[in-house]
């Protein structure tokens, strides 16, 4: 998976950066055969922002959050992202035949 992460309009530090990178290799494991995923931080308005894009086969993944800090904000939007996954896995989990048992 081709990994990216961003700062904008601010530094972080090299542990967030490897943190930012763990929770996108644990999101992968969701996506089917994913390819892409990107990490986001910014700092607007006195709130620190982290948006996660996850792009695998045919579906694409899109979670914000904005918190107090970036590790925080991080924590939050993976955990949107989370359920936006496991529900589009469940979803394709129920497809099949009408009526099969």
């Amino acid at each position: 998976m081709n990994t990216t992460i961003t700062a904008r309009h601010c530094e972080i530090s090299d542990e967030l950066r490897a943190r930012a990178t763990a929770v996108l290799t644990r999101l992968g494991s969701l996506v089917t055969r994913p390819m892409d995923g990107a990490v986001v931080f910014d700092m607007a308005a006195g709130k620190a922002t982290a948006e996660i894009r996850l792009t695998g086969s045919g579906d694409s993944c899109v979670a914000t959050g904005e918190e107090k800090d970036h590790r925080t904000a991080l924590d939050r939007a993976e955990d949107k992202i989370r359920r936006q996954l496991e529900k589009a896995t469940q979803a394709k989990r129920g497809r099949g035949a009408k009526g099969a048992a």
